[in-house]
């Protein structure tokens, strides 16, 4: 597999950079739905938290590279036979997931650092806060991260149902070029 995209095919940077975020982003969806649930008491109480901030800091420096990546590195054409209407959603969905997961990102990092303090990405180094202490931005950006997180999994669903149509019923390479193949 080559490192830059083709005409035909995804480029081992642009397939890599796609798996790394999409299976990230189900594990932390996965995380922050399990910690809801926990008490003050629980052992993970702290440290769910402390782990899904720095992940998602990660995955915000991940997907701003995948950004610049893309713009300097052609998409492969459309695999023939997709109708206007299949390449226009595809177009939409991709456009969507990207905003719907920076959007993400952003509220996420505003609940962490509301009273003003800077996010720890695992001891590594530390995301200050830029807005200082703000009233009630600890509320407000956790409904929009709640909402806006829920809405990334049901696209993601229906971008995976469509990738997994085009494998199994239209039989053409639209899933083998994203896997490498």
């Amino acid at each position: 597999m080559k490192l830059l995209n083709s005409q035909a095919t995804y480029g081992l940077v642009a397939v890599f950079l796609h798996w790394l975020v999409a299976l990230t982003v189900a594990g932390m969806f996965g995380l922050g739905y399990w910690m809801v649930g926990l008490t003050y008491y629980d052992a993970w109480y702290k440290q769910g938290p402390d782990i899904h901030r720095s992940v998602g800091v990660l995955v915000f420096i991940a997907m701003l590279l995948q950004v610049v990546w893309r713009l300097m590195n052609p998409r492969p054409e459309p695999v023939p036979g997709h109708r206007r209407w299949e390449r226009a959603s595809a177009h939409l969905a991709h456009g969507l997931l990207y905003v719907l997961l920076f959007v993400a990102m952003v509220s996420g990092y505003l609940i962490s650092t509301a009273d003003g303090s800077s996010v720890s990405v695992f001891g590594w180094f530390d995301v200050p806060s830029i807005m200082g202490r703000v009233k009630g931005m600890e509320d407000t950006a956790g409904v929009v991260h709640y909402w806006v997180t829920w809405s990334v999994v049901l696209l993601a669903g229906i971008h995976a149902l469509g990738a997994l149509k085009h494998h199994f019923i239209d039989r053409d390479n639209t899933l083998r070029r994203i896997v490498g193949r």
